[in-house]
């Protein structure tokens, strides 16, 4: 995939974080789990729990001189169903420190409505961020990933999964997908950065604050947003 075709299709990308996360995010950065923990000096035996296994419920995090933070659940995933389709040697700590170790976002809206759908979320209020592909993409290309599909799902028929399932955006077969007929919310799934993105907020057009579907209240919106950038 080229990187103008990337920004040209995906022209928005969506991150969904905890109710109230806005601020700190705003602020400190967008990190993943990994660099959650780093920066809040979780001590080694909270951190390969935290990293190494599935996260059943949010943890909440807490260190002087920062902001209150979550390192969210992945109730989405279960061990039982990523024996199933783990490829290789992959085992599901392994699987989850990999994924641990990177941000997420999504490439169409309507995946993002979907998960504060879904069970685990419908009943409270998430913070929905929108932002700008093409200044994120600039700016942190050589640590974006491209995943084909849902890598922190297992329900239903979970797909098969390894190290292979995320591509550097010249190695996704993004052109093969479009001909076997994936549309475009079903060709890119996910855009990963790998371990943070510190300075999120030069990118961000809208905060949203969401729950099962709705926007519940607009919490902040750059002068630079259209009417359409919002979940």
């Amino acid at each position: 995939m080229r990187t103008e075709q990337l920004v040209e299709t995906y022209p928005r990308l969506w991150h969904m974080a905890h109710d109230g996360a806005w601020p700190a995010i705003r602020d400190h950065g967008l990190m993943s789990a990994q660099a959650l923990v780093e920066t809040y000096g979780v001590d080694a035996a909270d951190r390969d729990r935290l990293l190494g296994t599935r996260r059943p419920a949010n943890q909440a995090l807490a260190a002087p001189g920062l902001p209150g933070a979550v390192v969210r659940d992945q109730k989405p995933m279960t061990d039982k169903a990523l024996l199933k389709c783990l490829q290789g040697d992959m085992t599901p700590a392994d699987w989850y420190r990999l994924l641990n170790g990177r941000t997420f976002f999504w490439l169409a809206a309507e995946r993002v409505r979907g998960l504060t759908k879904a069970r685990a979320y419908r009943n409270e209020p998430q913070t929905v961020i929108t932002l700008r592909t093409a200044s994120l993409v600039a700016a942190h290309e050589n640590d974006i990933w491209l995943s084909p599909l849902n890598s922190g799902a297992t329900l239903y028929v979970p797909q098969p999964r390894g190290p292979d399932t995320f591509k550097r955006i010249p190695d996704f077969p993004f052109d093969e997908r479009e001909k076997a007929k994936r549309k475009p919310s079903n060709n890119v799934v996910e855009l990963l950065v790998d371990h943070s993105v510190p300075n999120i907020a030069d990118y961000v057009l809208g905060v949203h604050r969401m729950r099962a579907g709705e926007i519940l209240e607009e919490l902040w919106r750059s002068p630079e947003a259209t009417e359409a950038d919002h979940p």
